[in-house]
């Protein structure tokens, strides 16, 4: 299951925004009060994704509020001054479309999927909750208690993910990205509707939103429902600047050992600090971004699946992964799932071997051209998906990227070639900016 997931994450997340380039013809505007449109064309189908993405998210809340931009997500389901509570997702449910809404450490977005005549109705709704949302106390704890039964879900009763908390703690010594997206949970306890609505003054404000319609719809159409809808909103003029702790330098490796009763498959996992894409400049981030898939992209072909699990059968799975977008420098992860009978010391050493040849030797060169043709064919398939495209638009988008980086970004994948690769692993493998994990169970020998 680890090793689907970090597949699953590293194509959704590192390589997907190859796809933005071709096919789907892009409009951009910005209305007068500082908000930003984009409107991808696909005039497949009569549907259209409508999404608001505010650049806000859990890197941007205070010391001893974590969470609180994802409770605040929650909340904006409850009403405004025009729809009652929880009319919200009936009227899109009752027009035949579908809602929800989801944080990150970086941004927070709202999306609708619809058939294209109820653009309006869905424009008029939206805009409506960006500055009139109405919230009582009776609202607070059953939905606070809403979003702690997730973390009881999702975290509490899942070692792997307990296990990820900690390792990102470790990982950003002074960077807000170690703290959990869903919050602590003795702080998502104390959350009380002052905090849900200060968060909601500070960052909800069409000069801290991007507005990105993709479907059936024609981009002048587009914007003339905006204005009507979005136009009016006054922007923030207390909008404070995006300005986030940053990292200082590591001095030295962490280690953790993580035991649980629930764990059944042990596992090593490193994490790196690594850059991300940069406006003007993603040639590094390119470069990752394909070293994560020659690494550890397939437990058949991969430099880390040849190594350690066929040749010498070390390891039931391995893999690495990269998150390229983001505002701020992220991580480059790998694993190694072990044989039974090898010891997590022995699975450890195996990738250290296996990280030191491939600087040593370089990748292959046949090896790189097919995960190049993988990569072509993703953005074909991308392209099927409305949703998936406005999603990539949005990210990106909030994360400092332009619409040109998006444009550009195959092309700079294209360019990678073998020095690239090396470089890029002999910058970002360096022990003193890692986090080495060990998972395990109650009683098991870390030897």
């Amino acid at each position: 299951m680890l090793r689907i997931l970090i597949s699953s994450f590293l194509w959704c997340a590192g390589l997907a925004s190859w796809a933005m380039a071709a096919g789907a013809p892009v409009t951009t505007y910005t209305l007068e009060n500082g908000m930003d449109i984009v409107v991808i064309e696909d005039h497949r189908a009569p549907v259209v994704t409508h999404m608001v993405w505010y650049r806000a998210g859990g890197a941007d809340e205070k010391p001893g509020q974590s969470g609180v931009a994802h409770f605040l997500e929650h909340l904006m389901f409850k009403g405004t001054d025009e729809i009652g509570p929880g009319e919200f997702s009936k009227i899109i449910a009752a027009n035949g479309g579908r809602d929800n809404a989801f944080t990150s450490h970086d941004y927070t977005a709202y999306f609708q999927r619809i058939i294209a005549d109820r653009l309006e109705l869905v424009m008029k709704m939206e805009s409506d909750r960006m500055t009139d949302l109405v919230l009582s106390e009776d609202d607070i704890i059953p939905e606070r208690n809403v979003v702690l039964e997730e973390r009881n879900q999702r975290v509490e009763n899942n070692p792997g993910a307990l296990f990820s908390e900690q390792r990102n703690a470790a990982l950003f010594l002074n960077h807000p990205y170690g703290r959990p997206v869903i919050g602590w949970k003795h702080e998502v306890e104390k959350l009380d509707r002052e905090d849900a609505l200060e968060w909601y003054n500070t960052y909800y404000a069409p000069n801290n939103a991007i507005l990105i319609v993709a479907g059936d719809v024609e981009p002048a159409e587009v914007k003339r429902l905006a204005d009507i809808y979005y136009g009016p909103l006054a922007p923030s003029e207390t909008l404070p600047e995006r300005v986030r702790p940053s990292e200082p330098p590591h001095l030295s490796a962490r280690r953790l050992t993580f035991h649980d009763p629930r764990v059944r498959q042990p596992y090593v996992i490193r994490s790196y600090l690594a850059p991300v894409r940069m406006a003007g400049n993603q040639k590094e981030a390119a470069s990752l971004a394909i070293l994560a898939e020659l690494l550890g992209g397939s437990g058949i072909t991969s430099v880390m699946g040849r190594k350690l699990q066929i040749e010498q059968k070390i390891a039931i799975s391995s893999g690495a992964f990269y998150t390229d977008t983001s505002l701020d420098p992220q991580s480059f992860g790998m694993f190694v799932v072990p044989s039974d009978g090898v010891s997590l010391e022995e699975a450890e050493a195996g990738l250290d071997e296996a990280i030191a040849a491939f600087i040593d030797e370089g990748p292959d060169p046949e090896h790189l051209e097919r995960i190049k043709t993988q990569i072509r064919a993703a953005e074909i398939f991308a392209l099927d998906s409305q949703e998936q495209l406005a999603r990539r638009y949005g990210a990106a988008l909030t994360q400092g990227l332009t619409v040109d980086d998006v444009a550009a970004w195959p092309d700079v994948l294209d360019a990678v070639g073998p020095e690239d690769l090396v470089d890029a692993a002999r910058s970002v493998f360096v022990k003193r900016n890692s986090v080495t994990g060990w998972l395990m169970g109650v009683g098991e020998n870390t030897q």
